[in-house]
């Protein structure tokens, strides 16, 4: 079977760089053609030109966007890139920076012949992050699932088949949101257990801001779903207040509206027409193997 694994990269090419080695040395043994796409998302610090020899990746491509655009929409980009003109059977999106432990691609691999042609995700059952961060990414699924009805405990880590990558290139919400899409168009997702692993080189980017961003845009994703539920919650809240109103008690209605402005101009995000044209905005093609 041939697979894509698709990466994208912004001004960490010394991550990429180790992430190959990784991956090529995890793909030993195997009776596949692997190669690598990277999404070079604009970046402005130059790639350092490398003689490497890689044993078991087929080739590897760097489509180099014009303009920076995000990480979703960078894989979204890749995945629109990958359908329209290449020749596969999936495609494993991960992040460049080691955090998406190349060590676990054997372990999509091997369960593909158990997936029954399912989406295969890796759930997350391990976090490398500290204790607060931690307890605000459990906070962050709570919410999810209170709002939306979904409980989404993966990343972009996963391993998709063909026919998911075409739903996936036909829905909006991609351009938007990986993992809500994933979730929006596929109801029966096969898992496996994966562990965070630790970024190569500097800081983790899942910053708390980012975190809340990531959280929002999931659930703009069934934003239809929220708005009905936050309704709900402020008729409820509001009973429950009502002699013992105050700025103090009134405190989550305003944390609660604030999210329903900032998921409604997240959900604006969701562009097709854009991402009809995500491939104009690759300005060239490296082949590095």
């Amino acid at each position: 079977m041939k697979f894509k694994i698709l990466i994208p990269v912004y001004n960490d090419w010394q991550s990429v760089s180790k992430l190959l080695d990784n991956i090529d040395h995890n793909l030993s043994g195997l009776d596949h053609e692997i190669s690598v796409i990277i999404v070079n998302d604009a970046s402005n610090h130059d790639r350092k030109d490398e003689d490497k020899f890689f044993k078991n990746i087929h080739s590897i491509k760097i489509l180099n966007m014009k303009i920076n655009q995000g990480h979703a929409r960078c894989i979204a980009t890749g995945l629109r890139y990958i359908y329209e003109k290449e020749d596969f059977d999936y495609v494993i999106p991960m992040d460049g920076d080691g955090e998406d432990r190349p060590e676990e691609i054997k372990e999509f691999l091997n369960q593909i012949k158990n997936s029954n042609n399912k989406p295969i995700i890796g759930e997350r059952i391990k976090r490398s992050e500290n204790f607060i961060f931690q307890v605000c990414y459990q906070l962050h699924k709570l919410i999810t699932l209170t709002f939306t009805g979904k409980s989404i405990k993966f990343g972009n880590y996963t391993c998709l088949p063909k026919n998911t990558v075409e739903k996936m290139i036909n829905e909006k919400a991609t351009w938007n949101s990986f993992s809500g899409s994933l979730t929006k168009i596929e109801k029966d997702l096969f898992s496996v257990p994966s562990t965070r692993g630790v970024r190569y080189f500097g800081p983790s980017k899942m910053s708390f801001y980012n975190l809340i961003k990531h959280s929002l845009s999931i659930i703009s994703v069934f934003r239809k779903t929220f708005l009905v539920r936050s309704a709900l919650f402020i008729i409820l809240y509001i009973l429950f207040i009502k002699s013992n109103a105050s700025i103090i008690t009134a405190i989550p209605l305003v944390f609660l509206l604030i999210a329903v402005y900032s998921i409604s101009n997240l959900a604006l995000r969701e562009n097709m027409d854009e991402f009809d044209k995500a491939l104009s905005n690759i300005n060239n093609i490296d082949n590095i193997k």
